[in-house]
């Protein structure tokens, strides 16, 4: 495993859990080897280089990295959230050095550890069946696939991430119409009983619950400052090049623009659900200091 951060980190914990050995890397993390090359010579040949590192520039550094520490027949996976079409011409890349390479979609954010990762796969068939012991120990029951050729893996979860938006997006929306109402409502209340029997029940509202309980209904210590890590927009750009609407995604992601603009209820909900789903940083609302001369 290469890169040991929120997920990475887990992911090892899992495996280890479920009785796999399992090396790391990570410069910054103890870890089992020091360098990219240590970490080749504690593994039997052939071996799997599991990347979960951030997307863009260090994950094509360490990509090329690891093709002049692996060899012929071993296995490169990239478990980052990275862009479907540059995983298509790493796979040609490695293919030409004899290394194979597999490209997967991870779901399943910091709460991943207990519940399991859904995987999804793309890449060739025999190295992707290879790594079915380690998709087997990550995963829920029926929870990963091989989805497709090369690039399909990061495709499926790229468009997974964008259905995430609008999702987040409308129960963010919801909750701040409610937050406006007439009436004294109590929205962790709310959150909760939707929990049960209600048809927007779903595992992000269970987390809006959480986050209700832990920062109150007015979620008043979150900035409404939302991010967007890429995901979306890369959604929105093949829905363009495909010619497919998808009027809900574009317009979350015009939402969390908007989010870094101005104040809104919506913005806190969708930054409280980061946070609890993925571990993600939020922003610590400002206090408003009261001028004591107010003739100012």
């Amino acid at each position: 495993m290469v890169g040991l951060g929120r997920m990475g980190s887990g992911m090892t914990e899992r495996l280890r859990r479920q009785g796999l050995e399992v090396m790391s890397y990570d410069p910054k993390v103890d870890s089992t080897a020091g360098s990219l090359e240590e970490l080749a010579s504690q593994l039997d040949r052939p071996r799997v280089f599991w990347l979960m590192v951030p997307s863009g520039d260090i994950t094509e550094a360490t990509f090329r990295q690891s093709l002049d520490v692996l060899e012929e027949d071993d296995v490169l996976v990239d478990g980052g959230n990275s862009f479907f079409r540059d995983s298509i011409r790493r796979h040609e890349e490695a293919k030409a050095r004899g290394i194979h390479f597999v490209d997967v979609g991870v779901s399943g954010g910091i709460w991943g550890l207990e519940v399991g990762f859904c995987l999804m796969a793309g890449g060739d068939e025999e190295p992707a069946s290879r790594l079915k012991p380690i998709f087997e120990g990550l995963a829920p029951e029926k929870g990963w696939a091989h989805v497709g050729g090369p690039g399909a893996g990061h495709f499926v979860k790229m468009v997974h991430n964008g259905i995430e938006y609008g999702l987040m997006e409308a129960y963010a929306e919801g909750f701040e119409l409610m937050s406006h109402a007439e009436f004294d409502l109590d929205l962790e209340e709310i959150a909760g009983i939707w929990r049960y029997g209600s048809v927007v029940r779903s595992w992000l509202l269970d987390l809006l619950y959480e986050s209700f309980k832990e920062h109150g209904s007015k979620l008043e210590d979150i900035a409404p400052y939302v991010e967007d890590s890429g995901e979306g927009r890369w959604t929105i750009n093949e829905a363009i090049n495909l010619n497919v609407p998808v009027p809900v995604i574009a317009s979350s992601l015009f939402a969390r623009f908007a989010s870094r603009r101005e104040i809104n209820f919506a913005a806190k909900v969708a930054a409280a659900l980061r946070n609890q789903f993925g571990g993600h940083a939020v922003r610590a609302a400002e206090k408003r200091v009261e001028d004591p001369d107010p003739s100012r």
